[in-house]
């Protein structure tokens, strides 16, 4: 009990004596010793990644799920360390209302149908949207949470530390300036014809007090000296990893870039489809009780155009197999072709188009008069249009 009595009494007296040293460096009344300038720039920049690290979380959060009340019910669950259970995601929502609604409806009528279809769409957008927030959230909210949860909050406290190791230098200093001013008074020669003989002995012992006094404010200030270098140059490699962290969070960054591209090219990709199908629908549009042809999208282009008869040719349209047919005879132009990598699969609406596979590299020029939204593509001996959204033109 005697033991941590007076534990306690020195911790209390440390801690006073780190009062008095701020408060007085506040006032100007006391001197601080200054870190160097490569220090102050690293913590600096330590502060600044920390500040905008919590503005890029808290925004990303945001981003991924703007509902507040569900943002805050995220973060009780992950406080409480239970798992946070699925959420159904607005697109999955409005699928299931529109599914809900062409049962009511009637899905045989065009409505319906097309309710159908478009709620088909936004079921497969939202299982998008699903995969996108739960990649994102570990490939890049994950990482920048841990930064300020764990390595941030090791500097702060080593930092914390050092504050309280340069208190304790300063004082040190100024203690042993305070010794050395009270002994050189305590030394100065006193006058023979004004003082009298007692007043030596009193002299010579205060001076051999002082003297004491400054050889024990030395030997504390070369231990506080000592502690307070060994806790800079741990502070100093604390914050020198700041730059492995900018690597990390680099890294980070470009895998919330590349699920964010993959999200939205699968959201492109859906509702282009959905698009084509609508377009097979024109009854649809029209309000007419029965459609005009057979919906397109039950069979495969293939097998539609297989199966089907083909219109007569008299409204100025010609038929898939005269389309391709001028296709083939349309050669290239001598100079303005480049190459083209197809960044998603594509499959050709009628003969007329290019069926493509992602990643492959095709050839693709322009014709006078073409929609700019496509161009004519080459692979081998086989010719088509491409939509251009689908590809990558190389130089």
């Amino acid at each position: 009990m005697d033991f941590n009595m007076k534990k306690l009494a020195s911790d209390a007296g440390i801690f006073f004596t780190r009062a008095v040293q701020f408060t007085e460096e506040k006032f100007g009344q006391a001197e601080k010793t200054e870190l160097d300038a490569h220090f102050e720039n690293l913590l600096a920049r330590a502060d600044s990644t920390k500040n905008w690290t919590e503005r890029i979380l808290r925004q990303t959060e945001v981003l991924l799920q703007p509902n507040p009340s569900a943002r805050v019910e995220e973060f009780l669950y992950e406080k409480l360390d239970r798992k946070v259970p699925s959420r159904v995601t607005n697109g999955e929502l409005l699928a299931q209302y529109m599914a809900e609604a062409a049962s009511e409806l009637g899905p045989g009528t065009p409505y319906g149908k097309t309710l159908i279809k478009v709620s088909e769409a936004e079921k497969r957008l939202g299982a998008a949207e699903r995969d996108f927030i739960h990649t994102a959230s570990l490939s890049f909210l994950t990482p920048l949470r841990n930064f300020l949860e764990g390595d941030w909050k090791t500097i702060s406290k080593e930092r914390r530390l050092l504050q309280n190791r340069r208190l304790d230098l300063d004082a040190c200093k100024a203690r042993l300036k305070k010794a050395k001013a009270a002994e050189a008074k305590a030394t100065t020669v006193p006058d023979f014809q004004e003082t009298r003989p007692r007043n030596y002995i009193l002299s010579a012992s205060a001076s051999a007090l002082w003297n004491d006094e400054v050889d024990k404010a030395e030997q504390e200030l070369r231990v506080a000296q000592t502690e307070f270098d060994r806790q800079a140059e741990v502070t100093r490699l604390l914050l020198e990893g700041i730059s492995s962290t900018h690597v990390n969070h680099l890294r980070c960054l470009h895998e919330f870039v590349k699920s964010q591209t993959t999200y939205y090219a699968q959201c492109y990709r859906h509702m282009l489809d959905l698009q084509k199908q609508l377009g097979r629908f024109p009854g649809t549009f029209v309000g007419t009780t029965e459609p005009a042809s057979p919906p397109l999208s039950s069979t495969s282009p293939t097998t539609t155009a297989a199966t089907m008869p083909v219109a007569p040719t008299g409204a100025g349209l010609a038929p898939p197999e005269e389309t391709a047919l001028c296709l083939e005879e349309v050669a290239p132009p001598a100079s303005g072709t480049r190459k083209a990598r197809v960044l998603y699969d594509y499959e050709a609406a009628d003969s007329s188009e290019l069926a493509l596979l992602a990643d492959e590299l095709i050839t693709v020029y322009s014709l006078p008069g073409m929609d700019p939204d496509w161009l004519i593509g080459e692979r081998g001996n086989k010719k088509g249009k491409v939509p251009v959204t689908y590809l990558e033109l190389l130089s």
